[in-house]
């Protein structure tokens, strides 16, 4: 079970003392208040995952407590305490939100099963957020790699992902490694909790530590309720911190401080939680350079540093590349709702073998996106794909000896195309539409071959 923030409520001492003693036996983090009046303004803060309350207090009663509480926005889970004659209490108390009540004599194992029902709740709704998140790409089975040098980043994921410790990985804009880290997650012990994403650049500077570490309501203008952090909402699981060396320097130094000693402090909170989280980091950038020049704290890259994995860039694993165009077709034609089976012409496939992808797997899937839209017969063609990639110039690399006999395809496959379009016009008495339905094409698409042929 994760660890849990939890406030007693009780007028009784030696109850308090033994609810305590057990709870954070169990590894609970505990506070605890006699008088209902006290409990509702430590609620308030919204720093509290539980509250076990009794009914009967000296001031204001357990449903009171709860009420001010439900009215100020906070969501804490109650548990009352009962005793037999205010039974019909505790039930009007669940009405208002509370989570379930005890009969007194209080048990410990009856606290430890209702707490643990609890933490299995928030860890639903995390869950629930999180799969909300994934993109449907994400969510299928990436084709198996050939390439040694992908060969041996799954080398080091089957690795890295049985231990607990942060990861760093590296490599071009595009490359996978968001894929990467929810690759890492689902091999790892923790698959069953919470991976939790963040692109560290699009947050702006003044909401960081806010949606990093949470606040509590009030905290600062605008903090009208209390919000968990990108560390709470990952407690017990994974987060990703993607463009890790976009964060400034104020915020290196708490996230250092919340990875060396385990704990976060919410924005206007006094009081400090516990997290369980591993951190798997991702960065494009030079990172020696800028540890070098000052711009990243070195004790910082180093703790991030424990396991580095260089994602290779998409030209650097070409022998992928037939098995990515099947996952990509498949997976985008889903993603858009068409439905039918698409396949991909010769041409048009070496075409896209022999293009040199300086966007990676990012401009593949776009590129493969953008196709099956055009595409009309439930085939990728060359005419279906953007200009840039269509009529790049061939790689010179060594391993791509034969770039002028595509070059060649190339040219010979748009001649051969637009001498079929003029011939159809010809015949068609330059009626367009008819001259489509002659090629067996839209009449959108023969407007946008025309254009590229600049007719």
């Amino acid at each position: 079970m994760q660890s849990l923030r939890i406030l007693i409520v009780d007028d009784e001492v030696a109850i308090r003392q033994v609810l305590r003693s057990q709870l954070e036996r169990m590894g609970h983090q505990v506070e605890e208040h006699g008088e209902g009046g006290a409990a509702v303004a430590a609620l308030q803060r919204g720093e509290f995952d539980a509250c076990i309350c009794d009914m009967r207090l000296p001031d204001i009663d357990g449903i009171e407590v709860l009420r001010k509480v439900r009215r100020s926005g906070v969501e804490t889970a109650f548990l009352m305490i009962t005793a037999f004659a205010s039974v019909n209490n505790a039930i009007e108390a669940m009405k208002l939100g509370a989570f379930d009540y005890l009969m007194k004599p209080i048990r410990s194992e009856d606290i430890a099963h209702r707490l643990g029902h609890m933490a299995d709740m928030d860890s639903l709704r995390t869950e629930n957020l999180r799969l909300k998140r994934l993109v449907d790409a994400e969510s299928r089975e990436a084709p198996a790699s050939v390439s040694p040098s992908m060969r041996q980043v799954d080398a080091m994921v089957e690795k890295v992902a049985r231990t607990d410790g942060t990861v760093l990985i590296t490599g071009e804009s595009g490359t996978g490694k968001s894929f990467l880290a929810a690759n890492i997650h689902r091999r790892s012990p923790r698959e069953k909790q919470p991976f939790v994403q963040v692109n560290c650049g699009a947050i702006p500077e003044q909401l960081l530590e806010s949606e990093f570490f949470g606040h509590v309501k009030g905290a600062f203008t605008g903090a009208d309720r209390t919000k968990k952090g990108l560390f709470h909402e990952a407690d017990g699981g994974t987060l990703f911190l993607d463009e890790i060396f976009e964060l400034p320097m104020p915020l290196q130094v708490k996230l250092l401080h919340a990875i060396d000693e385990k704990e976060i402090r919410p924005v206007g909170s006094q009081v400090s939680r516990r997290i369980n989280v591993r951190i798997v980091a991702a960065t494009n950038r030079e990172v020696e350079r800028m540890v070098a020049e000052g711009r990243f704290r070195e004790d910082l890259y180093y703790r991030l540093n424990v396991l580095q994995i260089r994602l290779p860039a998409l030209r650097e694993r070409r022998e992928d590349l037939p098995a990515l165009l099947g996952y990509f077709i498949e997976a985008e034609a889903s993603r858009l709702g068409l439905g039918t089976r698409y396949s991909i012409d010769p041409a048009a496939e070496e075409v896209l073998l022999r293009y040199g992808w300086p966007g990676n797997m990012r401009e593949l899937q776009n590129v493969i996106a953008r196709a099956l839209v055009l595409a009309d017969d439930g085939a990728i063609h060359i005419s279906d794909l953007p200009d840039h990639v269509s009529h790049a110039e061939t790689p010179s690399a060594p391993e791509l000896s034969g770039a002028s006999e595509v070059g060649n395809l190339r040219r010979r496959v748009r001649e051969f195309e637009q001498g079929l379009i003029n011939e159809a016009i010809e015949r068609s008495a330059g009626d367009r539409q008819q001259a489509a339905r002659r090629l067996g094409i839209g009449l959108s698409t023969l407007y946008r071959k025309l254009e590229d042929m600049g007719g």
